[in-house]
């Protein structure tokens, strides 16, 4: 990674983490567990995994990066804990591609909240795509009226937004750690689930699908996509999130044979290629 400019460290983590968060959806799908027994245990497992991992690295200096973090971990506490629940209840109130197209906007939400914040001002071209992808959303928006999946889409929306927060937070503080309190808001995921979860046996396959996904899809990704930002733009990061919008629904297609309708993908399509043709003319300018 020492050899690695930090453009390519940045694209590095983002693309690694995404690939291991493809089959979140899947699992979800798969796993028999109530919504807020899924929560609970995305929350604890991740939680104790990686505030082992981190114990052992960095010690007694992991409690100095948390605090040190200031209001900066305070805000990425509180995004990181509500898309962590808004995600799977998201998922399990609408189709998985509604979910993850809406989750596709989270780079043009960067970019507007980026420009608000950090004063990174987007050119014309953005602002045009910008308002493509939420011109599409609407049309998924109403669509989702008609079929009953309006609260699921809403939360994928705030989903998208949440991430867009907690990675123009993370640009915003690059000298800072904030993987610490990204595990501080696994442990209020957690928390807050206790409040709602009523039964916490896992039987059967779950024994194996809930670990599994709350550690590669969950730990290991929450950590390459906390780092990431410290390298590159908050929108680029959000941008490789589009390979979940084209491969998640892919797997839960194959697997389970979950197919959107007709509306979310000429939604997601439009979405994508915005954002995809965005992405190259800006690649391509630098």
């Amino acid at each position: 990674m020492n050899n690695l400019t930090e453009q390519q460290k940045g694209s590095l983590l983002a693309f690694v983490a995404v690939m291991f968060i493809t089959p979140d959806s899947l699992f979800i799908r798969l796993s028999s567990v109530d919504t807020w027994g899924l929560v609970f245990y995305r929350g604890l497992i991740p939680f104790v995994t990686v505030l082992l991992g981190m114990l052992l690295i960095y010690k007694l200096s992991f409690f100095k990066m948390l605090f040190s973090s200031g209001y900066h971990g305070l805000i990425y506490i509180g995004t990181f804990s509500l898309t962590n629940i808004t995600f799977v209840v998201s998922i399990q109130n609408t189709n998985v591609a509604n979910t993850l197209v809406m989750i596709a906007m989270a780079p043009m939400l960067s970019a507007v909240l980026g420009a608000i914040f950090l004063k990174e001002l987007p050119d014309k071209k953005t602002w045009i795509t910008i308002f493509i992808t939420f011109m599409a959303a609407i049309y998924i928006f109403y669509d989702s009226i008609h079929l009953g999946n309006f609260f699921g889409d809403i939360l994928g929306f705030i989903t998208a937004l949440g991430l867009a927060v907690g990675a123009v937070t993370i640009r915003s503080a690059k000298e800072k750690n904030l993987v610490p309190a990204a595990v501080v808001g696994k442990l209020i995921v957690a928390l807050f689930a206790l409040l709602f979860i009523e039964n916490f046996t896992l039987v059967g396959d779950d024994l194996i699908i809930v670990p599994l996904m709350s550690i590669m899809c969950v730990a290991i990704p929450f950590v390459l996509v906390t780092i990431a930002p410290r390298f590159i733009p908050a929108a680029e990061v959000n941008l490789f999130f589009l390979l979940e919008t084209i491969i998640g629904p892919i797997w839960v297609w194959l697997i389970i044979k979950e197919q959107p309708s007709l509306e979310t993908i000429q939604g997601g399509v439009v979405i994508i290629t915005a954002i995809a043709i965005h992405s190259f003319i800006k690649l391509r300018n630098s």
